[in-house]
């Protein structure tokens, strides 16, 4: 094909549409890629998005895949999809419908046509439409040809049989060819957007660099969709949506996903407290890329286990905060529970400790590739005994860096193991995240114990293992080995000063006390209520990831004419310390989350208001609509 034909890598330049073809600006697009779990669609949407970030638009997105390694091909339970929603302006939420449905096989269609609405664009790989593949997903007949998409602005294209013909001259058997069809389909989206073309060049020849020909052969394909675009009379029109100049404040940003933002969190909080990182952990859905990505930070005094069981992951996370590391350990539901005896042995030593929990549907095995925020009363109650620990939640991707330097904080300030709360949904999608400068990070340096801290009545000077710092409660960390500071570890309860193993009623009372006052007194920002009119009746209060889709549906109200209240909570325990004042402000609450209204039940019971849930546990976020919908009948009720 003729090189003229498609953008260099060394332009790194915006395609332009031909004097022929119409080009029609928007203001934002929502695509979805789906087919089978092997047809890489994954890499396709996390390309679109790279190239997407680097134009300058702002975006959400929504990876979404089964959790079966390679599950059946061609079947409904295989079908995995990536959505990206990016624009012109500041957006929250990787959108509730797609404008445009990329479908490699019957199945993805089935699985997706009914989020598409009538008049969007479906794109269909026509060669994957074969009787025995509809028959397998259930179609009767071919819905290319009955009708059923009449609705639509349906483009069949035969995806397969062009790539084919586009990689002959290199020699690949047809299944290898086959492989390269998705960078054909993200080469054709790459013109119809106007999407950089250099960056996902650049990426193949690293990605292969040890075959050369694959390389080359993806590259082909990717060009050759790119090509089609331009020349084909099926796409007459092609679509800019500008770079979101005005929703970004001045600095240099990245496309970040939420396990990454917070490894790169971890990183930071280790180097403004200038220990060495050490994470104890398991592998498990949705968490693993956190130990993937921490594994490759040597350079930066990080250390990572990959221990047997989430037991032994977390007991070697215990361990090395006993031996003076910044400490994490890394989960999801599951593991929690397996790690709980230990947690609780970390509020006892009150060492501390960064629990991650990258929540997944449940109970059990439950949903390990879908989202759900139903580990809050886990995190909270979910030890024996009166065994507090603070809960840290981030709001978006990129939100998940300041969590993690947030709960870090909390737990070298406090002594105390701290959860972090993230979840499927922030983990594995992404957003534009500004890389703050080292001058931006807070100062997490802690000393430790050097010497006696405690004078006896006969005035030898000794070391009290839990005398306590009078503001934070804490006691003082002590790293072993050092002399004069040895003193008793365990799990049996301590005397309060001393350190030493105490069954004294007494003495119990005033340490379990003291370990919730701890807690309690934690020092955490009020919590900041979003009402513009200051006339709103009704507030709506989230955590967690549910801070995209509320917002949006808070916008859309407020846009006709209808005052609402928002507050989104950072810290669930301990809570902000308005935040009382702030419920009983307001005569309705509404409290959305994706489990069945654990923080509507805590504040319930904490407040006396009369916080209304409103739940969704399907494995998938909410959507704004439907969430402005809920909320304009509490308003009108």
């Amino acid at each position: 094909m003729p090189s003229s034909a498609c953008p260099s890598a060394k332009e790194n330049a915006v395609a332009v549409a031909t004097a022929s073809k119409e080009v029609r600006r928007l203001d934002r697009v929502i695509i979805r890629f789906a087919g089978d779990s092997g047809d890489g669609m994954q890499l396709t949407g996390d390309r679109f998005t790279s190239e997407t970030a680097s134009f300058g638009n702002d975006l959400s997105t929504l990876p979404n895949f089964p959790a079966e390694i390679r599950a059946p091909a061609g079947t409904l339970p295989g079908v995995s999809s990536f959505q990206l929603h990016f624009a012109d302006h500041d957006i929250l939420t990787p959108g509730d419908a797609p404008n445009v449905l990329v479908a490699m096989n019957p199945a993805a269609l089935k699985v997706n046509i009914a989020d598409v609405p009538r008049g969007a664009e479906v794109i269909v790989n026509t060669d994957e439409f074969t009787q025995r593949a509809m028959q397998k997903v259930g179609y009767a007949e071919s819905p290319l040809e009955d009708g059923s998409l009449d609705g639509y602005r349906v483009h069949p294209v035969p995806l397969t049989t062009l790539t084919v013909e586009a990689l002959k001259e290199f020699g690949l058997s047809r299944k290898e060819a086959e492989r390269s069809k998705n960078m054909f389909a993200l080469g054709l989206l790459s013109w119809m957007y106007h999407r950089p073309t250099g960056g996902t060049e650049s990426f193949l020849r690293a990605k292969f660099a040890k075959k050369p020909d694959i390389a080359a052969a993806n590259i082909a394909a990717f060009r050759a969709g790119w090509n089609f675009g331009e020349t084909t009379e099926d796409f007459a029109v092609s679509y800019e949506v500008a770079p979101a100049a005005a929703a970004f404040p001045a600095g240099t940003y990245r496309n970040i996903s939420g396990n990454l933002a917070l490894s790169y969190g971890l990183v930071a909080a280790s180097r403004q407290a200038d220990l060495p990182l050490y994470l104890g952990s398991y592998p498990i859905t949705p968490a693993t890329d956190i130990l993937h990505e921490l594994s490759k930070h040597k350079n930066f005094g990080v250390r990572t286990f990959q221990a047997e069981d989430e037991i032994a992951g977390i007991g070697a996370a215990l361990g090395a905060a006993f031996g003076g590391s910044l400490a994490v350990t890394t989960t999801s539901g599951p593991g929690v529970a397996l790690k709980s005896e230990t947690i609780g042995l970390a509020v006892s030593l009150e060492l501390p400790l960064l629990v991650v929990d990258i929540q997944r549907g449940g109970p059990s095995t439950g949903l390990p590739t879908k989202t759900e925020q139903a580990d809050l009363l886990q995190a909270m109650y979910g030890r024996n005994g009166e065994a507090p620990v603070p809960v840290v939640a981030p709001k978006t991707p990129a939100d998940c860096f300041d969590a993690a330097l947030e709960a870090a904080r909390i737990a070298l300030t406090y002594r105390t193991p701290v959860f972090l709360l993230s979840d499927g949904y922030l983990a594995n999608g992404s957003e534009p995240w500004r890389i703050p400068g080292a001058e931006e990070l807070p100062d997490l340096r802690t000393p430790f114990a050097t010497g006696p801290n405690h004078t006896l009545a006969d005035g030898t000077e000794v070391f009290w293992p839990y005398k306590r710092d009078p503001q934070t409660l804490a006691r003082p960390w002590a790293i072993p080995g050092t002399p004069g500071l040895e003193h008793r570890i365990g799990g049996i309860e301590k005397q309060d000063g001393t350190g030493n193993i105490s069954y004294d009623p007494a003495n119990h009372d005033l340490m379990v006390r003291t370990r919730q006052a701890k807690v309690d007194n934690i020092d955490v920002p009020d919590a900041e209520v979003d009402d513009p009119s200051g006339e709103a009746e009704l507030l709506v209060l989230g955590w967690g990831s549910t801070y995209g889709p509320i917002t949006a549906a808070v916008r859309r109200l407020r846009h006709a004419g209808l005052p609402v209240a928002q507050v989104h909570l950072r810290h669930l325990n301990p809570l902000p310390g308005n935040l009382g004042e702030v419920v009983k402000r307001y005569p309705d609450v509404v409290v959305p989350e994706m489990n069945l209204g654990q923080l509507a039940m805590i504040v319930r019971a904490k407040y006396l208001v009369d916080a209304r849930s409103h739940t969704q546990v399907n494995g998938m976020p909410f959507k704004a609509e439907q969430l402005a919908t809920v909320l304009k009948e509490a308003l009108d009720g």
